[in-house]
């Protein structure tokens, strides 16, 4: 189906879940750049929150993801005390401004907190910034879930759970430190269902230590038994460098670059014969979820949770490493714990890192977005498009890629080469970067 030319992915890049990408972030803006961007927030812009609950019951070794154990009582309460603290700093700020359309909770595991501390959570969102009719969605480990937390979600009004599934082979598992039966993900997925939660996600991976094609099958087949409405599937980054605890897996048992291209082509080939849409480079949804929608129409988007149907172009982040979005400015909330405490606790919001974002800047973080989600961009406006059509010369000798005039198309076979192409256009880029992963 796909054409492998591995010098075309030969160069780590990022996943643009924002542009600039967090690795441009600097200590150059700070609480006053956070406390203007709300005060510009239009009476009725729509806005998306997310809370980042920093917390699991077990630190798997392949994750990236700012988190610690929860395995003391007295922090978890802390932490909960301080983000009900940045609530209401920032509605106080907002003054009743805006118009929340969408909550998301990541983490980390939201589900390593008490199920009544997360009840409380969704309670003071929905009273504080009046959003009754707010979308709620929710990262679970199915490890420790059960139906006290099942209740609560059908409580709150939760309509979308994601799973972080990764493989159900036990001896993957265990190679990277997340040992979960599937007995445990049956359980929680017949739980959601009880619940109403409508729409499922299954974060899967690819390149794991010891994966081979048969082993990803099987956990496909494992997955479309359970028939979630959306699927995410992952290259693994083994990036130790930068994630200490990566170095507990065995990197000689890692798959080559070409059998990672193999697996990402059986994962979209199983996957759209079972009837699922791609979305972006690696995401899939069953025609009718709305994820899959927004693919279909051409209003699909994309931000730090991936591809989405969220059009927001507000996104405020909660909690210690949460990020806001704003058109003018990305803005980070400090990462250690004890300095966001501290900021949120004097009263101040926490920001500690971020980039103001110039109209140019915008303009090359839009035909990015474009070209993942709708697979064309207009670069017409960018005055480096020159620059950028000899960077992607190779590309379009394989035919990956498309010219008419200034607009740049990709083609079908182009799917595992969009975040390369797409950083052709990312004016912040420098060749073999060992900041990212591989595009595949």
């Amino acid at each position: 189906m796909w054409s492998y030319h591995a010098d075309l992915l030969a160069r780590p890049v990022p996943r643009y879940t924002s542009y600039p990408t967090a690795a441009e972030f600097g200590g150059t803006v700070g609480p006053d750049d956070m406390a203007a961007a709300l005060d510009a927030v239009g009476a009725a812009a729509p806005i998306s929150l997310y809370l980042h609950i920093p917390y699991c019951r077990t630190i798997c070794w392949y994750c990236g993801c700012n988190t610690g154990a929860a395995n003391r009582t007295a922090r978890l309460e802390g932490y909960l005390a301080r983000l009900h603290d940045e609530i209401d700093l920032v509605t106080r700020r907002l003054g009743g401004r805006g118009r929340i359309g969408r909550i998301a909770f990541g983490g980390g595991s939201p589900n390593a907190i008490p199920p009544v501390a997360f009840a409380a959570l969704v309670a003071h969102l929905r009273r504080a910034f009046a959003c009754a009719d707010a979308i709620v969605s929710v990262e679970v480990d199915p490890r420790g879930f059960d139906a006290d937390w099942a209740a609560v979600l059908a409580d709150g009004g939760v309509t979308r759970v994601s799973l972080g599934v990764q493989t159900f082979d036990p001896a993957l598992q265990a190679a990277i430190g997340r040992v979960q039966p599937r007995a445990d993900i049956v359980r929680t997925v017949e739980l959601l269902r009880g619940a109403g939660v409508a729409s499922i996600n299954f974060d899967l991976m690819y390149g794991l230590p010891g994966q081979d094609d048969a082993a990803l099958a099987a956990t496909l087949e494992a997955t479309l038994a359970l028939a979630p409405e959306r699927l995410a599937v992952f290259g693994y980054a083994h990036v130790p460098h930068m994630i200490p605890r990566q170095r507990r897996i065995d990197a000689t048992a890692l798959p080559d670059a070409a059998a990672r291209f193999g697996q990402a082509a059986l994962a979209h080939e199983r996957l759209t014969a079972a009837g699922y849409r791609p979305v972006g480079f690696d995401h899939f949804a069953l025609p009718g979820d709305a994820l899959a929608r927004a693919a279909a129409d051409g209003t699909l988007r994309r931000n730090f949770q991936g591809f989405t149907e969220d059009r927001a172009d507000i996104l405020i982040g909660l909690g210690a490493s949460a990020i806001s979005q704003f058109p003018d400015r990305l803005l980070q909330n400090a990462k250690n714990a004890g300095d966001w405490h501290a900021g949120i606790g004097a009263g101040r919001f926490a920001t500690a890192r971020g980039i103001r974002r110039s109209a140019l800047e915008q303009q090359r973080g839009r035909a990015i977005e474009t070209l993942l989600c709708q697979g064309r961009a207009d670069l017409a406006n960018l005055p480096e498009r020159d620059a950028v059509k000899a960077r992607l010369h190779a590309f379009e000798s394989v035919s990956l890629i498309a010219w008419q005039g200034t607009r740049l198309q990709l083609s079908d076979a182009a799917l595992p080469y969009a975040r390369t192409i797409a950083a052709a256009i990312d004016a912040w880029r420098v060749v073999d970067d060992a900041r990212f992963s591989h595009a595949v």
